[in-house]
């Protein structure tokens, strides 16, 4: 079955083509590229094609088999990390890493090597992926894993869909008791601050993670929130689904110069009344923007970027400083501010990017030329700190802080699929 889509990317159209079978892929035109598309959940260009085609994966979304006395379960790409959650959490199982959102695919997961809150504890997705198929465009099929041509998988976990598409994968859930968490607010007032919670509470706590009020200048408050699997169910009720929806874009982004320093402090506070301890369920610690369908509306019709960097731990602090003082004297300023760390572990993927260190996320309005010249002494800050930017999140990113900070690259491109491309690897790879 085929279908059409419109993407948005230089006002291209998209032809999108459900991909519906694990054995063969839908046929390209003549010097025709694709690539495989899940949710498009990816801020920047990663997961666009204009001119070419996108193969739609989301009709990839059985599952294959599950051994429930050792967790491990055999799904086809397709399937969202939600109905994993939903299914499995209730027999006793969970994902032992999931991103921000769960509205995102297994394939997806994969080729993002997406990371949560709790990377000290258990690293990022591709660290619990134990097999997957991938399908080649000139319809070789390769089985892949950590023990099997584990040159193929390293190249597939973070390789943003270039290999090949992922078809199937088995992953290793972990144990857990129910869907509640036990979880702590704390408020701080400083880098120092945030610094010592985090190295504190990597011992104790498995999920970490702070909001960070971007133009509290040098103050840099934030509120740290960091949780555990309750360690038996509580037997409390769900709470009821109540996503609501941004109804229209807004004719100017309403995060802006008048809005953003009384709606950080205001966000600081409320949260801060907070403080203490709670039983919270797992949807609402994990995944808060799920509850706010088209967030992205309120920046208005220029739409945003994020810019998430890493730095080396032993430069974090200074080169997040450094950050902050820049956005400040923007005035740009972010509400979806996300400062944590990252364990002391290497990823498994080729081309991942989580690194040990420190990472901080924003969102920013899209203003043009004055935005683009944030990110250019933003990205001045990363390179000399010997950082990287997360490609899933990228739109802008230059070339060179791209080679630099990943500098498994050229062995990366002995495994990209021919066939495949994607407005990202052409900007920063050349096809």
């Amino acid at each position: 079955m085929k279908v059409y889509s419109w993407g948005r990317l230089s006002g291209e159209q998209h032809a999108v083509s459900m991909l519906a079978s694990t054995r063969s892929l839908p046929p390209l035109a003549e010097g025709q590229r694709a690539l495989p598309h899940g949710m498009g959940r990816s801020y920047g260009d990663s997961c666009l094609n204009p001119q070419g085609a996108l193969w739609k994966t989301t009709a990839l979304d059985h599952y294959v088999s599950f051994d429930p006395d050792t967790g491990l379960l055999v799904c086809e790409a397709g399937i969202l990390l939600r109905d994993i959650q939903r299914t499995f959490i209730p027999r006793g199982w969970i994902l032992p890493v999931t991103p921000g959102t769960q509205l995102v695919t297994v394939g997806g997961a994969i080729a993002n090597d997406v990371h949560g809150k709790n990377h000290h504890v258990h690293g990022s997705f591709g660290d619990h992926v134990r097999q997957l198929r991938l399908l080649r465009t000139d319809g070789s099929v390769i089985e892949c894993g950590p023990a099997q041509n584990a040159d193929w998988f390293a190249a597939t976990v973070g390789g943003l869909g270039l290999t090949g598409v992922i078809t199937q994968a088995c992953l290793q859930l972990r144990p857990v008791a129910g869907p509640w968490m036990e979880t702590e607010t704390c408020p701080y007032h400083s880098l120092d601050d945030f610094f010592e919670l985090a190295d504190a509470s990597e011992a104790q706590w498995e999920h970490t993670v702070s909001w960070i009020d971007c133009m509290s200048g040098s103050h840099s408050r934030g509120i740290f929130m960091r949780g555990n699997p309750a360690s038996a169910d509580n037997s409390q009720p769900e709470p009821a689904a109540k996503a609501l929806t941004v109804p229209l874009v807004p004719p100017v982004s309403l995060i802006n110069p008048l809005s953003l320093r009384p709606f950080n402090a205001a966000y600081f506070h409320a949260q801060a009344r907070k403080s203490g301890r709670r039983i919270q369920h797992y949807a609402s610690y994990f995944y808060p923007l799920d509850n706010l369908l088209e967030w992205n509306r309120i920046y208005g019709p220029r739409g945003f970027y994020q810019y998430q960097s890493v730095v080396p731990r032993h430069v974090g602090q200074d080169a997040v400083a450094a950050m902050l003082k820049e956005i400040t004297r923007s005035g740009a300023g972010s509400f979806l501010a996300v400062l944590k760390t990252f364990g002391n572990r290497q990823a498994v993927g080729m081309m991942s990017f989580p690194q040990p260190g420190v990472t901080l996320a924003l969102d920013f309005p899209n203003k043009g030329a004055p935005t683009l010249a944030l990110f250019d002494r933003l990205d001045a800050i990363v390179r000399e700190a010997g950082g990287r930017l997360y490609m899933a999140k990228d739109a802008r990113m230059p070339r060179d802080l791209f080679e630099a900070g990943y500098p498994r690259l050229a062995e990366f491109l002995n495994y990209r699929d021919p066939g495949l491309s994607s407005a990202l690897s052409r900007r920063l790879i050349g096809y």
